[in-house]
């Protein structure tokens, strides 16, 4: 018993000490107290674009919607013709399924064509990967497919 109430009184002594400890203060906040942060700067294309593009090669429109916000494009564009999987009757292999859903991200420049890169959304391993331009033109955007079906889509906002 002795020894039961002598380890419990250097436990109790032990955890009373780690009790006692007092933390470091927290690191000063990169910010200033009472000043505000500057967000990025706008850009003049900022908004968001809407439309539909030619059908190109593929005669397969896509359906556009960008999102530009200081400078950082986000969107996709959909294929409306495209068509999920169907019955197949002649039991014949049928054909590979097209991308119907690209998400295209990007950095917009004032001025000056710009790059965007579009992902199809397919199953599967492979990965499509299609290059797009860029410009604005008055109050317009209008972006073009560098290889593929070579569609184009002026944007409005």
């Amino acid at each position: 018993m002795k020894k039961f109430l002598s380890l419990l009184l250097i436990a109790c002594v032990a955890a009373s000490g780690a009790a006692a400890q007092t933390r470091a203060p927290a690191p000063p906040s990169a910010v200033p107290p009472g000043t505000i942060p500057t967000p990025a700067p706008a850009s003049p294309l900022d908004g968001t674009w809407r439309g539909t593009s030619d059908g190109g090669s593929c005669n397969a429109p896509l359906d556009y919607l960008l999102t530009i916000e200081s400078g950082f494009v986000d969107g996709s564009a959909y294929d409306t013709t495209a068509r999920g999987p169907v019955p197949n009757p002649n039991k014949s292999a049928p054909p590979p399924p097209g991308p119907g859903l690209w998400q295209i991200h990007g950095v917009a420049k004032v001025g000056v064509p710009f790059n965007l890169l579009s992902l199809a959304s397919v199953k599967g391993p492979t990965h499509q990967r299609m290059q797009l331009t860029a410009r604005g033109d008055g109050q317009s955007l209008v972006v073009s497919e560098t290889s593929g079906c070579r569609r184009t889509a002026r944007l409005s906002r």
